[in-house]
């Protein structure tokens, strides 16, 4: 099978919609500065949040900066962007590497740019009105990466899809091998060299008071993925997949387990998928907070 990171990004957009928690949504909303305003979004990916947000009613009039460190993703977001707009019924323009999508009543103007956040931030840019981070602060060493990211808003950041040391997958195959292997993955987010947390969703609450940052929401961001009738929604069998490739590429080869063991779990997991059986659950965290 090819694996191909953008397409997981988007077949993840779904199982997201459904696990980004909307009382923190409706807080963020209720003390979002009037529009126009200025949003940079960290980690964009392919640029899912922009629509999502557009049709949740968040963006109306903005100027929208969606930053990433990986060229793969910039480039499929500029035309996937488009295409969306256009399918959605909106003006999509782009010049001079920037995106507008408009109608009667909204208007957003995108810009996309390949770079390392932290190497952006070297540059002093403007502060936004906010700032977005979803389901990227658990790749960064916390929390001296806090006051540096903050520097990019005024005050306001909304803070998603923060991973918090549990993943379920169900039925179970043999309860000792699976506790074994979410184990083992967890422990090789808390070994990154780039730094990592498999208990970052937890841990904000202490890192913002270290940071000065005041917490005005918080709640459960869980990933919940399972079939119905049968059949996963939209393209979450691909995201699913994709799931169980991250466990092979961390996993294999660890010596704390049996390879034919790791194998032949891998084989009944997806096997799983195939058959509309798999439930997956990942528990996370969402946050806005006044830098």
């Amino acid at each position: 099978m090819e694996y191909s990171f953008p397409r997981y990004l988007q077949s993840k957009q779904t199982v997201d919609d459904r696990a980004l928690n909307k009382d923190v949504f409706q807080v963020l909303k209720a003390n979002l500065p009037t529009a126009p305003f200025r949003v940079t979004e960290i980690g964009a990916g392919i640029g899912t949040m922009i629509p999502r947000l557009m049709e949740w009613g968040l963006l109306t009039d903005a100027d929208y900066l969606a930053l990433d460190g990986m060229d793969e993703n910039i480039s499929y977001a500029a035309e996937w962007i488009l295409n969306w707009g256009k399918s959605a019924g909106l003006r999509a323009e782009r010049n001079a590497g920037k995106i507008r999508l408009h109608d009667r009543r909204r208007d957003v103007r995108i810009t996309l740019e390949e770079v390392d956040v932290f190497d952006f931030i070297k540059r002093k840019p403007p502060k936004s009105d906010l700032l977005i981070a979803s389901a990227v602060l658990d790749l960064f060493p916390l929390p001296h990466s806090l006051p540096k990211l903050f520097s990019l808003t005024k005050g306001l950041a909304w803070l998603t899809i923060n991973f918090d040391g549990m993943t379920t997958f169900e039925p179970s195959i043999d309860a000792a091998l699976d506790a074994t292997i979410e184990r083992l993955y967890h422990a090789t987010m808390d070994t990154r060299s780039t730094g990592g947390d498999s208990q970052t969703g937890r841990h904000l609450f202490s890192h913002f008071r270290s940071a000065g940052a005041q917490i005005l929401a918080a709640g459960a961001s869980d990933w919940v993925v399972h079939p119905i009738r049968g059949k996963y929604p939209a393209d979450e069998k691909y995201f699913l997949r994709f799931i169980l490739h991250f466990f092979e590429e961390s996993l294999t080869g660890h010596k704390g387990l049996d390879p034919n063991a790791f194998a032949n779990w891998l084989s009944r997991r997806r096997a799983q998928i195939e058959r509309g059986e798999l439930v997956y659950i990942a528990h996370q965290m969402d946050f806005l907070v006044k830098a």
